[in-house]
């Protein structure tokens, strides 16, 4: 987003989102593009397996 410090924003109201309806908050990484934590399912392996799904890229 070119904004310094938006990402711990955006996280925070990712993670805030009781219902993540219309942002897959899945899709969220670090900003080197490393999976980072995730709360629903059983955590990062979900996560990993969502992305892997959608065929979305990131670092190891």
């Amino acid at each position: 987003m070119g904004r310094p410090g938006s990402a711990r924003a955006i996280g925070g109201a990712v993670g805030a989102n009781p219902l993540p309806l219309i942002i897959g908050c899945h899709r969220v990484l670090g900003s080197d593009g490393r999976v980072t934590g995730y709360s629903g399912g059983q955590g990062v392996p979900t996560k990993l397996w969502l992305l892997a799904h959608e065929e979305i890229g990131f670092a190891a």
